[in-house]
């Protein structure tokens, strides 16, 4: 078969990080110190650094010292949400996660790929947006794009390739509907949309 990548034509000019190399080198030291070795309960110093570097981080958001963000400035987090030991936020694009939301430990959420076809292996990024009350459970992997809405939950060790609709619970990999989240308002939902057809 012949050999169609061609890695040494790889070329990301074109994608801007955000930040010069002394930042980004800088945060990456920080990352791997004075966050990385900071007390469990600290989470005041870990919102602090992470404003500092230009991360939006809302009202008694509690973040693990083990959770790696790649450029805190492409982050955004809100009111009360939990992020959890050893989450990577792979922050190439935009990541935004609402209030009252929980990425369990282990997870990464992943906003950079490559373009499989072509010959240079191109780097592609897209946002994830985790909506208010979503949760991502233990060790699941969201790719590029996705938006998780209003109280949707990725089940544990989840692929996540697609959108989850509000209150949907997907498992699996790749992620599938398992059932709704909370039944009362499906139920609900389903009798209004009878109602309006």
């Amino acid at each position: 078969m012949i050999n169609r990548i061609r890695l040494d034509a790889y070329d990301q000019s074109h994608y801007s990080r955000g930040r010069s190399n002394a930042v980004v080198l800088l945060w990456w030291f920080i990352q791997g110190t004075l966050f990385r070795f900071s007390i469990h309960n600290m989470y005041g110093w870990r919102r602090f650094l992470l404003k500092l570097f230009g991360a939006k981080i809302g009202s008694r958001v509690q973040i693990r010292p083990t959770v790696k963000f790649t450029y805190p400035w492409n982050v955004e987090i809100g009111d009360y949400s939990w992020i959890g030991d050893h989450v990577e936020l792979y922050s190439l694009d935009r990541i935004v996660i609402g209030q009252h939301c929980i990425v369990s430990q282990n997870s990464y959420l992943c906003t950079g790929s490559h373009e499989l076809q072509d010959p240079r292996f191109s780097l592609i990024t897209k946002p994830i947006v985790i909506r208010d009350g979503a949760w991502v459970a233990s060790d699941v992997f969201v790719y590029p794009g996705v938006v998780m809405h209003e109280m949707a939950v990725a089940g544990a060790r989840s692929t996540v390739m697609r959108n989850i609709p509000a209150n949907e619970v997907h498992a699996g990999t790749p992620a599938q509907f398992i059932r709704y989240r909370f039944q009362e308002e499906a139920a609900e939902h389903e009798e209004e949309n009878r109602v309006c057809h």
